[in-house]
C-alpha cells in the first residue's frame, strides 16, 4: 500500500531553486547548527576511549576489559534503535522536529552518565546516550543534504561528519585535565567529563531554533505554500549578503503529494528499484563501522595492557589520532565533487585496508613503540576517516527525499549492528586474552572488510558529484511525466 496522498498535485521549482544559490552565512549556520552531532558523538566515543581505564578501575564500577568492550556495545545498540525508531519519525513528522527532540535525549541521558553506580547502571545510560546520537544521524543527515547547494554537497557533508573527530580531540583533551590526579580525584574526573557534551548540547538547542523545515519534505508532503515562504525567505537573506542571485536553471517538478511512505514502500524501493545501491551502503557502512569502532573503542586498552601507558596519560595518544581523522575529511573532501565519489571512495577505503593490515603486523611483532603505533593509526585513519564519512553521504544520496532519514538510518544500524556491535566486543574478549596474534588476526579482518569494501565501490558506485537529489533518484511523490 503507498503513502496516503494528502492534497492536488502541483509543480515546484523549490530544489532548483535551493541548489542555485551561493555558499553564504546561512549554509554555515547549517552546518554548525546541525553538524555538531558529529562533534558530540566524537566526544562520546573518545570520553569512554580514554577515560576506559579510569572507568575500569573506578571502585564503585569494577569493570573488566570485556565489560568496558560490552558497554561500548550497548552504546552502539542504543545508537541502532535511536536510529530506526526517530528516523521513521522524521520522515513522517519533519526534520526540525526530531532534530530537536533527538539532542535532548542526547543531553539527559549523557549526564546521567556520570551518575552511574555499576555495570548495569553505565551501560543502561550509555544505550540511551547512543539513541539520541543513532536518531540525530537520521534527522540531521537528511536536513544538511537537503538544504546544501548540489555542487557543494559532498565536500560539506564530509567535513561535516569530520568533525567527529573534533568532538574526538576535545575529549582527548578534557580527558588530560579530567583524569589527572594533581587536579581532580579520577574517580570524581571521568564523571564530570560527560557532562562536558551535555553542556554543549545545550548551546546546540539555541542554534537550531533558526534553521527552518526542509523545504523538500514540506513540498513532497503537500505544504507547498511553507516550502515556498522557507525558500523565499532563505533567498533574501542570502541576497542582502552576496547580492543577486543567480537565475534558477533547470525543469520545474510535479509533485504528487503525500503523508507518509509506508515501510512496504521503502522495502520495494531498496530492494527492488536500487538493489545495486542498497548492497552498496551495506557494505561501505558495515565494513566501515567494523573497522572504525573495534580500534578506537579498545584502542586505550591496548595502550594500558601491550604498552604499559597509564589511564591519565592516554589522551596524549587519542590526541593526534583525532587530528589526523579531522584531517582526512577535511583535505580530501573537495576531491569527492571534483574527481569523483567513485574514484575517491575506492581509494580511501583501499589505502586503509592496506595499511591497516601492514600496522597489525607490525604490533604483532611488537616492532612498533605506543607513539609509533598513534603515528601508524593515525596515517591509516586519516584515509579511513574520509571513507567513512563518504559512506554516510552515498546512503543519503541514494534514496528518494520521503524515505531518506529512514534509508539513512536503515544502514546506520545495519552497518553499526553487524560491524559496529561485535568489533568491540571481539576486541575486548582479545585484549583479555593478553595474545598480541589474537589481536593482529582482528586488525586484519578489519583491513580484509575495507579492501571488500573498496572493490564494491568501484563495481557499484555511481556518479552523484554536482547532480541535484531528484536527479540522483527520484522522489518518489514525483508525477510521472
Amino acid at each position: 500500500m503507498s503513502g496516503s496522498f494528502n492534497s492536488a498535485s502541483f509543480t515546484t521549482d523549490v530544489p532548483n531553486r535551493l541548489d542555485r544559490l551561493p555558499w553564504s552565512r546561512f549554509h554555515w549556520l547549517v552546518v554548525v547548527a546541525l553538524g555538531v552531532t558529529w562533534v558530540l558523538d566524537g566526544l562520546e566515543v573518545t570520553l569512554v576511549g580514554s577515560l576506559a581505564g579510569a572507568i575500569r578501575e573506578s571502585p564503585r564500577l569494577q569493570l573488566t576489559e570485556t565489560q568496558v568492550g560490552l558497554t561500548a556495545s550497548a552504546y552502539l545498540l542504543g545508537a541502532v534503535s535511536g536510529a530506526l525508531f526517530f528516523g521513521w519519525l522524521t520522515d513522517r513528522l519533519g526534520r526540525k522536529k526530531l532534530f530537536t527532540l533527538t539532542v535532548l535525549v542526547y543531553l539527559v541521558a549523557t549526564i546521567a552518565t556520570g551518575f552511574s553506580w555499576d555495570f548495569w547502571s553505565f551501560a543502561v545510560f550509555r544505550f540511551f546516550t547512543g539513541a539520541g546520537i543513532g536518531g540525530e544521524y537520521s534527522a540531521v543527515n537528511s536536513a544538511i543534504q537537503e538544504l546544501i547547494p548540489a555542487r557543494r554537497r559532498g565536500t560539506t557533508d564530509l567535513a561535516v561528519n569530520g568533525t567527529f573527530w573534533g568532538g574526538a580531540a576535545a575529549g582527548a583533551a578534557s580527558s588530560l585535565v579530567l583524569l589527572d590526579p594533581a587536579v581532580i580525584d579520577p574517580e570524581l574526573g571521568w564523571r564530570l567529563a560527560f557532562g562536558v557534551g551535555g553542556a554543549l548540547s545545550l548551546s546546540v538547542l539555541l542554534l537550531r531554533r533558526f534553521i527552518p523545515e526542509s523545504p523538500r519534505w514540506l513540498m513532497t508532503h503537500g505544504r507547498n505554500a511553507e516550502a515556498e515562504k522557507i525558500v523565499g525567505d532563505i533567498e533574501e537573506w542570502v541576497a542582502r549578503e552576496k547580492g543577486p542571485l543567480p537565475p534558477v536553471t533547470g525543469s520545474p517538478i510535479r509533485i504528487d503529494p503525500r503523508s507518509h511512505t509506508t515501510l512496504g514502500e521503502v522495502a520495494r524501493t531498496l530492494f527492488r528499484t536500487y538493489p545495486q545501491r542498497a548492497v552498496l551502503g551495506i557494505v561501505l557502512m558495515a565494513c566501515q563501522a567494523f573497522c572504525y569502532n573495534a580500534v578506537f573503542f579498545t584502542y586505550a586498552l591496548v595502550l594500558t595492557r601491550f604498552y604499559g601507558i597509564s589511564s591519565a596519560h592516554i589522551g596524549w595518544f587519542m590526541l593526534p589520532f583525532a587530528l589526523g581523522n579531522l584531517a582526512g575529511p577535511l583535505l580530501l573532501g573537495h576531491f569527492f565533487d571534483t574527481i569523483g565519489r567513485r574514484i575517491m571512495i575506492t581509494a580511501t577505503y583501499g589505502l586503509a585496508g592496506v595499511l591497516m593490515a601492514v600496522t597489525g603486523y607490525a604490533f604483532a611483532q611488537g616492532w612498533l613503540s605506543a607513539w609509533e603505533q598513534t603515528a601508524a593509526w593515525t596515517v591509516i585513519f586519516f584515509f579511513a576517516s574520509a571513507a567513512a564519512s563518504a559512506a554516510y553521504l552515498t546512503v543519503g544520496e541514494s534514496f528518494p527525499l520521503e524515505m531518506r532519514a529512514m534509508g539513512i538510518a536503515l544502514f546506520y544500524a545495519f552497518g553499526t549492528l553487524v560491524g559496529g556491535v561485535v568489533g568491540p566486543a571481539l576486541f575486548g574478549v582479545l585484549i583479555e586474552g593478553g595474545q598480541r596474534t589474537d589481536i593482529m588476526w582482528g586488525y586484519l579482518l578489519g583491513a580484509a572488510l575495507m579492501l571488500i569494501a573498496a572493490g564494491t565501490e568501484w563495481k557499484l558506485g555511481f556518479a552523484a558529484e554536482g547532480k541535484s537529489l531528484e536527479d540522483v533518484a527520484r522522489p518518489l511523490s514525483q508525477a510521472a511525466e
